[in-house]
């Protein structure tokens, strides 16, 4: 049996040791290198370097290339490619006429500076930052939308006609809060891309899991998220390096308040805007005022409820109090609340509650007799007289708990020990404004959240309103996080520095020193020597003119991923694009004005 087990054993550790190895050695995590232009002779077929390798490989399967496409598929084929849009009648007759060898370049160039490029080619980038204007499923009273998420999908669009290079449209999306911008905020809108993701119910560690992965798998075509319970399974990213990247996130916040990036440029919408403003804040202010007034009056109404409840809970093991109370109509950390608050009122002999303590003691029936018996005893002589006489007319002990609710609940400023029962800071049916949204019933919650969404409507439709940012901002005090084991936020693990991941790593790992360090994770990504951030965009570009890439799965460049159709050429783009000052317009002009696309 223990030879089995160890036979076992060291067949895993050998398999592991042969998965490590050929991570260590998958080609997207060697460097980038600008290999030779291939030399193909006797051909006149290709215009540049793309086309040699191209070439090159249809020989190799011996293969020869298409015929090039006639001018009016050529016109609507770029045309359509780079700005979404067909040509015009027009346009096609005057490029079909042009007899001058320089009219297809041209064309490329009035492409290229057509605003419509930038709504083209940043929606392809809004799919990769998964944007959206609504948030997915909601807890509580959130509003639907992201008010402010046109403020991300204009400075993307501006980016890509701006030609914005692309390492600084990196940083900017992931730190664009910790560079040093002037007067010019609009960068901040970048950040967009890190918090138009889905909320999960407001869970934190999902959201937090979601920007880790945008950020890894839509600029590196990296899965981290896999490592998110245990070392991933097949690419170089222990655990870990996740939870490195996941202190970085978790060292960051949404302000509530958050930064205006220009403001409205007639006055006159300005006032009118500011004025609905301040109608609809105030409509919602004081509906939600009524509302959580209307919700703490009738949980202490409740309070009757909640004592039987909680008397009938305690009998029953952990997990069955929360059907207990739902299947009572009432809620569950508001039954455990008072199932501590009775157990502690009970050690201290409390005059409120005990009378109720001893009628909890009796037998079912004759309950009646036996109850008037008990409160009448010498041993109550403390117990609030109130009390005692509201509970001597109960016919079971659920009546009594119902009578002594009503008793708490309607107790006057004269007799202060009842009032407090119910009515103090320290009573369980004081409640938070946390308590109230989590209790408050489906009409009240809708009614909070239709006249949210007037509001947050407001912010984004009125021609009068500033436009902000979605920011993240650091924390005062970034921490370094602990390892979820098997990601399991109660199972926490060893500590790990906030640092980038090793296997894109050059030399010693040094932890991120500046505030969550997300400028630091950003610099990195967009290093030169990081061999996938080129890559990876390269590849986009080409999967968007040809329509499949020269790696098929764009956001996995890992060890399952189908490695790339023509390694060589995917490294020369890459190298070209980073040699160009990561000019996305330059990749763009030289994949297109090449026979290979023609």
């Amino acid at each position: 049996m223990h030879s089995d087990l160890t036979r076992i054993a060291l067949t895993l550790t050998c398999a592991f040791a042969a998965v490590g190895a050929e991570e260590s050695d998958h080609w997207a995590f060697q460097p980038v290198t600008r290999p030779s232009v291939p030399a193909v002779s006797g051909a006149a077929w290709p215009s540049g370097a793309l086309d040699h390798f191209v070439l090159a490989k249809l020989r190799e399967n011996g293969m020869q290339p298409a015929r090039r496409a006639g001018r009016r598929t050529l016109i609507r084929r770029v045309t359509l490619d780079l700005t979404g849009l067909p040509p015009t009648p027009g346009e096609v007759d005057a490029f079909v006429a042009a007899d001058s060898p320089g009219a297809y370049r041209r064309l490329v160039e009035r492409v290229l500076a057509s605003p419509r490029f930038g709504e083209r080619w940043g929606r392809h980038w809004l799919d990769v930052a998964r944007y959206a204007d609504t948030k997915g499923y909601l807890a509580g009273n959130q509003a639907r939308l992201f008010t402010h998420s046109y403020t991300y999908r204009d400075y993307v669009i501006d980016a890509f006609n701006a030609d914005l290079p692309y390492d600084r449209f990196i940083i900017e999306q992931v730190a664009a809060d910790k560079l040093e911008l002037g007067d010019d905020k609009q960068p901040l809108a970048a950040m967009g891309f890190l918090t138009l993701g889905r909320r999960f119910l407001n869970n934190p560690h999902d959201i937090i899991d979601d920007r880790i992965d945008v950020v890894t798998r839509g600029m590196m075509g990296l899965t981290v998220s896999c490592a998110r319970c245990h070392d991933h399974k097949y690419d170089p990213i222990p655990i870990a390096d996740y939870y490195s990247l996941y202190g970085v996130f978790a060292s960051s916040h949404e302000p509530g308040d958050k930064p205006f990036i220009s403001d409205a440029i007639d006055p006159i919408e300005r006032v009118a805007f500011d004025e609905e403003r301040k109608r609809r804040e105030d409509k919602l202010n004081n509906y939600k005022r009524e509302q959580y007034a209307r919700v703490r009056e009738q949980v202490k109404e409740q309070t009757g409820d909640y004592v039987w409840a909680a008397h009938r809970a305690a009998k029953l093991p952990a997990g069955k109090v929360d059907e207990l109370a739902r299947k009572a109509k009432l809620d569950p950390e508001l039954t455990r609340r008072w199932m501590r608050h009775l157990a502690k009122r009970s050690e201290s002999g409390d005059p409120v509650f005990a009378a109720w303590f001893a009628l909890t003691k009796l037998d079912a029936e004759p309950f009646g007799e036996q109850a008037k018996a008990v409160l009448g005893g010498e041993p109550l002589a403390n117990a609030h007289p109130a009390v005692r006489a509201a509970l001597a007319e109960a016919g079971s002990l659920e009546a009594a708990a119902k009578s002594l609710g009503q008793l708490l609940y309607k107790a006057k400023s004269g007799q202060p020990k009842l009032r407090e029962a119910v009515h103090s800071d320290d009573s369980p049916a004081k409640l938070s404004d946390g308590d109230v949204n989590r209790v408050m019933d489906v009409e009240g919650r809708q009614g909070i959240r239709s006249r949210k969404r007037k509001f947050d409507e407001l912010e984004g439709e009125h021609p009068g309103a500033p436009n902000r940012a979605m920011v993240l901002l650091d924390n005062a005090s970034p921490h370094n996080p602990r390892i979820f084991r098997r990601g399991n936020p109660g199972m926490k693990g060893d500590a790990v520095p906030r640092r980038f991941i090793a296997a894109l790593s050059h030399g010693e790992r040094k932890p991120f020193v500046e505030g969550s360090g997300r400028l630091e994770m950003a610099e990195a990504i967009a290093d030169p020597g990081n061999p996938l951030t080129a890559r990876v965009m390269v590849n986009r570009v080409w999967q968007r003119l040809f329509g499949s890439g020269l790696v098929i799965t764009p956001s996995d460049f890992g060890v399952r991923a189908e490695p790339p159709s023509h390694p060589k050429m995917l490294d020369f783009l890459a190298a070209d694009f980073v040699d160009n000052g990561w000019s996305v317009k330059a990749l763009i002009r030289g994949i297109v004005i090449s026979s290979t696309y023609q």
